[in-house]
């Protein structure tokens, strides 16, 4: 159940407002605005049929509460010893397949959650096994659609909306919150048993240890995939070798492009019309002339470093040189930039002196060196202070690259 603005009708009646067939005092028809309508109904007993005409509007939910609505993704309630905790679906439905879309896209990702607590999946008892996941819809939904036909419990924490294991790395799944919401959700008068399953990602966060001190619940750690759940504990809650390794397989390389590309637009234009704002400048002064001559293919360059670090390094990770991915986007950036060369000493043999070409290369490989350190964090190959270090080394190189290609383009022109 999620709060809404208060102003939402609870229900709405259906038909119209006079009575059919009651009759008042008068023998008159009566309006169902009146009392004396509730008051015919009340002496003839509950007869089953609407005091207005038409169909009788839907039961409202045993579980309806001022402010609130039912969410599409809870099918019913369970009663525990700590209230009633919502039982959700396993089965996405069209708004979740809309909501991943968008936050594949970036689109409304940093909103895309779930209110953390209980929930259940099945027909979840007290001897039913506690999964533990993040509060980001995404990690939410991944988790419930592989529990199909299993009875569980999912415990999601307050992770601020990150996934599992950016939020293990941020410290959000972390002991504490595990902990919190352990007792939050009365989980110990919900479950007989003491054990909580949590992804194996998440253990940078969380201390085993710890959290059996402090909550008196011992902490196994499931799998990489969501999707092995349902063989890890047919398994007893053993993981397989195969279980405990993080794979990054072209698929879900891709998967982290699209967020790159969308978000691409909030600097793109800036960077294009700053492309051709460059190319004007010659010995003239500012040229117009010169701004479509030239302009293009600075932009070009600019779209060519995109391409090739929100897309094609991932794409080709394995396969490129050097282990820093500053380096692997500079190398694929450099290499965009040539074709892009390629494309414009093509069209316009003398477009494009020398130095300016040296300035598109640089442009794209700067651009394309910057755009793949963002997924860093999307793989198994890195730590965060591997991060952080190659940043700091990273950027200043990346930002004289822009100025020596800004340079080096506005020399051509002379």
């Amino acid at each position: 159940m999620k709060p809404l603005t208060g102003k939402e009708p609870i229900a709405a009646a259906a038909g119209p407002c006079a009575c059919g067939g009651a009759s008042g005092p008068g023998g008159g028809a009566v309006s169902c605005c009146d009392a004396s309508c509730d008051a015919s109904v009340a002496a003839d007993g509950d007869s089953g049929q609407p005091c207005c005409g038409g169909p009788q509007a839907p039961a409202a939910s045993p579980m309806a509460r001022p402010g609130y609505e039912l969410l599409p993704f809870v099918a019913s309630f369970v009663t525990t010893l700590s209230g009633p905790v919502p039982v959700v679906r396993t089965t996405l439905g069209r708004g979740d397949v809309r909501g991943t879309l968008g936050a594949r896209l970036g689109y409304g990702r940093d909103g895309y959650r779930v209110a953390p607590g209980l929930y259940g999946v099945g027909s979840p008892g007290p001897d039913s096994p506690v999964l533990v996941t993040a509060d980001y819809k995404l990690s939410f939904d991944a988790l419930r659609r592989e529990l199909s036909g299993i009875d569980a419990w999912i415990l999601v924490l307050d992770t601020r909306g990150v996934n599992v294991w950016c939020a293990a790395g941020k410290g959000t799944f972390s002991t504490g919150e595990v902990v919190r919401q352990v007792a939050a959700s009365g989980l110990e008068r919900v479950v007989t048993h003491r054990r909580l399953i949590l992804p194996q990602l998440a253990a940078p966060g969380v201390s085993a240890l710890k959290v059996k001190e402090r909550c008196g619940f011992s902490v196994v750690y499931g799998p990489v995939r969501a999707a092995d759940l349902p063989a890890f504990l047919r398994a007893g809650n053993r993981a397989t070798p195969a279980m405990r390794r993080v794979s990054f397989t072209l698929a879900e390389r891709l998967a982290v492009s699209p967020v790159e590309l969308y978000h691409a637009r909030k600097w793109l234009w800036w960077a294009v019309l700053a492309a051709l704002a460059v190319s004007g400048i010659g010995p003239g002064g500012f040229s117009l002339s010169a701004v479509w001559e030239r302009g293009p293919w600075l932009a070009a360059a600019t779209g060519a470093g995109l391409v090739a670090g929100a897309l094609l390094v991932p794409a080709l990770l394995p396969w490129l040189p050097g282990r820093a991915f500053a380096v692997k986007g500079a190398f694929v950036g450099a290499i965009g930039g040539l074709f892009t060369v390629s494309a414009a000493v093509g069209v316009f043999p003398g477009a494009v002196p020398v130095s300016g070409r040296v300035g598109m290369v640089l442009l794209a490989a700067g651009i394309s060196s910057y755009l793949a350190m963002n997924f860093t964090g999307s793989t198994p190959f890195t730590s965060p202070s591997g991060v952080e270090r190659e940043m700091r080394r990273a950027m200043p190189l990346q930002a004289a690259a822009l100025v020596a290609a800004t340079a080096s383009w506005i020399a051509s022109a002379f």
